[in-house]
């Protein structure tokens, strides 16, 4: 019953949503009620909750991730925009995006900084480190499947690399992945701990 009435409240959610936020003008979702600011971080939100199907989705943050005129996401929230560019299925953009953090690295810094310019307040924030995550999850294509991570979905986003490995730590032992690119898809390599299956999905 819970589950249900939860459902139900979410779709009615997401349709005020649409009808109140989205601009169809500028085509994306609005930060206000009067339809006058504009962020990627609402766009964001709006992909992240599925208000949107994949291709609408996908046309969505290809506009909205390049937009030099809306507000746009710090370090902090490249986390949930990079979840929602995987999830509209721009994955492969990502190793290409990371600026952000190889400029951090020319400044001399050593840990992740809170924002991308040189007056940042805070050189070691734990948000910032979300490519540590995104290695494995979005790049090397490794994430839970089912509840208690007892499938694993392995969907790789190598973008202009050629070939990736890499070991995952798992409740029940490591998930050891290669990926090779091969035309227009990959070969994939994957070991599982005992007891663990590979979701059907596969890419």
């Amino acid at each position: 019953f819970l589950a249900t009435a939860n459902r139900e409240q979410a779709a009615a959610l997401a349709q005020s949503i649409r009808a109140k936020y989205w601009n169809a003008e500028r085509k994306m979702f609005s930060e206000d009620l009067a339809q006058k600011r504009f962020s990627q971080h609402a766009n964001v939100l709006a992909v992240l909750g599925d208000l949107l199907d994949r291709t609408s989705a996908k046309d969505l943050m290809q506009r909205v991730e390049p937009d030099q005129t809306i507000d746009r996401c710090t370090v902090y929230f490249r986390y949930y925009l990079d979840r929602a560019m995987a999830k509209a299925g721009l994955g492969d953009r990502y190793v290409e995006r990371l600026g952000t953090w190889e400029y951090m690295l020319k400044e001399g810094l050593t840990t992740w900084a809170e924002v991308d310019s040189p007056d940042t307040r805070s050189d070691c924030h734990a948000w910032g480190a979300s490519p540590n995550v995104e290695f494995f999850r979005t790049v090397l294509g490794v994430d839970s499947a089912a509840a208690g991570f007892r499938k694993v979905r392995v969907q790789p986003h190598l973008g202009p690399l050629k070939k990736v490995s890499g070991v995952v730590p798992h409740p029940k032992g490591l998930i050891s992945v290669t990926v090779e690119r091969r035309g227009a898809g990959y070969k994939l390599d994957v070991k599982l701990p005992p007891g663990v299956e590979l979701s059907a999905d596969q890419a």
